[in-house]
C-alpha cells in the first residue's frame, strides 16, 4: 500500500483526484492540503510514501515551498502536479532532488504508474513537458512574441508591464480594480510561470522580450 498526501489550491480538483486515487486497490490518500503552510504543520508527523504537490501555491512560490519541505523531510519523495508545460522551472526545481513531474491532464493511469515508480525510488517526468522546447537545452532568455500570449493571460502581461514600470502591488490593485491579494498572487504565477525568483528576474526578462518598448 502507497500512502500518500496531496497538495492543491483548487479544491474540486483535489477532492476529485483524492476519490480517483483512493479507488485504487493499492494507494491510500493519508492525507490533503490546500496551501503550503498547512502542509508544513502536518508534514513532520505524516507517514507517507509519496507527496503529490502542485506547482503554484498561493502562499509560497515553488523553491521557497521545496526547501522547507526539505528541512522537515529530506528523504521524501516528490511528484509535483502542473499545468505548466516547457522546463524552465524544472530545471531549477531539480536542483532539489526532486522525483517527478506530471501534468494535470495526464490520464489516471498515466498517474498512478508514476506514483508508483516514484515510492519505488525512481523518477518519472511527463514526456509533454518537453513538447514545446526548441531543442535539450530550452532558451531561457528570449521567448516568441506568440508564446509569450501562450506564458501569461492579459491580465498577467498587464501586471507585469506595470511591475516593471515600478508601480507597487496596491497601487496595480488600485488601477485595475483588483485587490492587493489578487495583485500579488498573479505576481507569484508569473514568477513561476517565467521561471524568475523575483521583481529583477521579472524586469529582466521584460526588458530581454523588448515589453517595456511597446505601445500602451
Amino acid at each position: 500500500m502507497i500512502k500518500l498526501a496531496i497538495t492543491d489550491d483548487h479544491e474540486i480538483f483535489l477532492r476529485g483526484l483524492e476519490k480517483l486515487l483512493a479507488a485504487a486497490s493499492d494507494l491510500e490518500v493519508a492525507a490533503s492540503f490546500v496551501d503550503g503552510q498547512s502542509l508544513l504543520k502536518s508534514l513532520p508527523d505524516l507517514s507517507i510514501d509519496v507527496l503529490l504537490l502542485d506547482i503554484q501555491l498561493p502562499d509560497f512560490h515553488p523553491e521557497e515551498l521545496l526547501m522547507e519541505i526539505r528541512k522537515l523531510r529530506p528523504e521524501l519523495p516528490i511528484l509535483y502536479l502542473t499545468m505548466f508545460r516547457g522546463t524552465r522551472i524544472l530545471r531549477r526545481l531539480e536542483k532539489h532532488q526532486i522525483q517527478g513531474y506530471i501534468l494535470k491532464d495526464a490520464a489516471i493511469e498515466e498517474l498512478k504508474q508514476a506514483i508508483e515508480r516514484v515510492a519505488g525510488g525512481q523518477s518519472y517526468f511527463s514526456p509533454e513537458i518537453y513538447l514545446d522546447e526548441a531543442g535539450p537545452e530550452p532558451n531561457t532568455v528570449t521567448t516568441p512574441q506568440n508564446k509569450l500570449a501562450e506564458l501569461l493571460s492579459p491580465r498577467e502581461y498587464e501586471i507585469l508591464k506595470m511591475v516593471c514600470q515600478e508601480y507597487s502591488s496596491a497601487e496595480i490593485g488600485e488601477k485595475l480594480f483588483l485587490s492587493k491579494g489578487t495583485v500579488d498572487t498573479h505576481r507569484r504565477n508569473i514568477l513561476v510561470k517565467l521561471g524568475v525568483n523575483n521583481t529583477v528576474g521579472m524586469v529582466k526578462f521584460a526588458l530581454q522580450n523588448g515589453i517595456l518598448h511597446e505601445e500602451d
